[in-house]
């Protein structure tokens, strides 16, 4: 038996079907002693020990008690951090950046402190403090990723879109879930100033070339120790389609999904970034692709695994936790 724990940003904001959700009910209904916990539950010992209240998951129990308020109806207590085989960091510091500040390192910090007392981490804390935001992408080959700037100039936008055929794609360097992303065409400048203000409030604009082929979504692939997550012949990925007048790929904003077939050239983009990917200890991993460049590498609470499950008739989640069990010599 396995002692596992999923951190994830609010206990009472989680859903049914993210992919946090069904990997703690995969590892329950397996025997695992499984536990749930948020930022705000943390605390550290005078010996350097990481505690938590926690929900433990039952075995029978669905995927709705797990989420969201049916956590209100589930005892917490006080857990040692240290006795865990297993904490998997499944907070996005993006989400609480602008609300809660104060919550973004937390997994990561807390998390170093865990490693340290001999916890076997997901993804691993080190790693991830280097893919803290979107630059973490410019540490792949340019020739994997779309032409792209990272920038605080109005200038050096423009220039950038100039030499992109007048249309670029902009976003916040920290955001997800389709946060403030924006197209942006230099033949009809009305928004212009207004796109730019609202994204430097934020910090730093990552600015990627516009590729037409998005229009017709991405594609959201599983990676698993660098690999891609298949099971019974079948790989995790699902195509995100845009809603009706949004540029936004994201099921967080309405988008919908198909099942769809790993290509030669998404095979050969995890074979040139999955070793990398390794390297600095990310487990599980969702890439967002169009064609074959890869926009975003989502390493830390990266969804969809439901819908791929679904859509493929083949629950991944199985797959996951098999690999768990491995590492921990179940």
């Amino acid at each position: 038996m396995v002692k596992l724990g999923f951190l994830v940003n609010r206990l009472e904001t989680e859903k049914a079907q993210y992919t946090t959700t069904l990997l703690a009910m995969t590892a329950a209904r397996r025997g695992h002693d499984v536990y749930r916990m948020d930022v705000s539950s943390l605390a550290c010992g005078a010996e350097a020990q990481v505690t938590a209240r926690a929900v433990k998951v039952a075995a029978a129990v669905s995927a709705e008690k797990i989420a969201g308020s049916g956590t209100e109806m589930m005892a917490q207590r006080s857990i040692d951090v240290g006795d865990l085989d297993i904490l998997f960091l499944r907070n996005d510091p993006a989400e609480d950046v602008l609300a809660r500040p104060w919550a973004r390192l937390a997994g990561i910090n807390f998390g170093r402190l865990a490693k340290q007392n001999g916890v076997t981490v997901f993804n691993d804390p080190d790693g991830l403090a280097h893919a803290i935001n979107k630059m973490y992408l410019h540490f792949f080959p340019a020739d994997v990723r779309p032409k792209s700037i990272v920038t605080r100039s109005k200038a050096d936008l423009l220039d950038f879109a100039g030499s992109c055929g007048q249309q670029i794609m902009v976003k916040p360097l920290h955001g997800s879930g389709g946060h403030n992303v924006f197209y942006l065409r230099l033949d009809r400048p009305e928004n212009v100033n207004q796109i730019f203000e609202t994204l430097l409030d934020e910090g730093h604009i990552l600015a990627q070339e516009y590729l037409p082929a998005a229009a017709d979504g991405d594609v959201r692939l599983f990676l698993l120790n660098g690999q891609i997550l298949e099971r019974n012949g079948k790989a995790a990925a699902i195509r995100r389609l845009r809603p009706r007048g949004d540029v936004r790929s994201n099921i967080s904003v309405g988008a919908t999904v198909e099942a769809v077939t790993v290509t030669p050239s998404m095979m050969a983009l995890v074979e040139t970034i999955g070793p990398r990917l390794v390297e600095d200890g990310m487990f599980l991993v969702g890439l967002d692709i169009v064609e074959d460049k890869l926009l975003e590498i989502n390493v830390f609470s990266p969804g969809g695994l439901w819908s791929a499950s679904r859509l493929h008739e083949t629950d991944f989640a199985e797959t996951v936790i098999d690999t768990l069990e491995a590492s921990a010599n179940i």
